[in-house]
């Protein structure tokens, strides 16, 4: 391996991330609710819409390849650093919601509205995390296909979020509504 290439910087640093996913998937308490596999379909094509376009090699339109940033170390190590630290952020987040964590949506047995870490100021912290990361990523690769993936992801954990939204307000009620009003959905609330 060649750690003096930003992208396999990149590379690793999102093996990293999937190999914790897996390890940590296997901590999960059992479940009580889910969503539809229909629910779950529009949201997961999405996010692989995203990732496909992000990582193919040869693009269907020309100027997807065309860049938003011009190639260079500076832009390139500065997008390593941001995919480190959402990736950070979503480690911390995916630790502090301990067994209440799922891939889909759902509500389990047991579940607890998490209020400590990021989760005090930030409702979906994991999802800003792989954001952050992607965002890196994509100032890495420097084009228009890569910040174009970061939109079509956004707009998949924006759904998904939407709907764990939902269960969590009909399972904690007045709770989650405070917990609403006190944080923002990706991004901290400072008012």
């Amino acid at each position: 391996m060649d750690f003096s290439s930003s992208r396999q910087w990149i590379s690793s640093l999102w093996f990293l991330f999937g190999a914790y996913w897996l390890v940590s998937a296997f901590k999960r308490k059992k479940t009580k609710q889910r969503e539809s596999m229909l629910q779950r379909f529009g949201y997961t094509l999405l996010l692989a819409a995203g990732f496909y376009l992000l990582y193919q090699s040869q693009p269907l339109y020309g100027w997807l390849r065309d860049r938003f940033l011009p190639a260079g170390p500076a832009s390139e190590w500065f997008g390593v650093l941001l995919t480190a630290a959402g990736i950070g952020v979503a480690f911390w987040a995916r630790w502090h919601l301990g067994t209440n964590w799922s891939g889909v949506v759902t509500l389990k047995e047991g579940h607890e509205l998490i209020r400590t870490g990021p989760y005090r100021m930030i409702r979906h912290p994991i999802y800003t995390g792989i954001l952050l990361a992607l965002l890196g990523t994509a100032i890495t690769f420097g084009e228009v296909r890569a910040l174009l993936a970061v939109v079509i992801v956004w707009l998949s954990f924006y759904i998904k979020a939407l709907r764990e939204e939902t269960f969590l307000t009909q399972e904690f009620g007045p709770s989650f509504t405070e917990h609403k009003r006190q944080t923002g959905m990706f991004l901290p609330r400072f008012s």
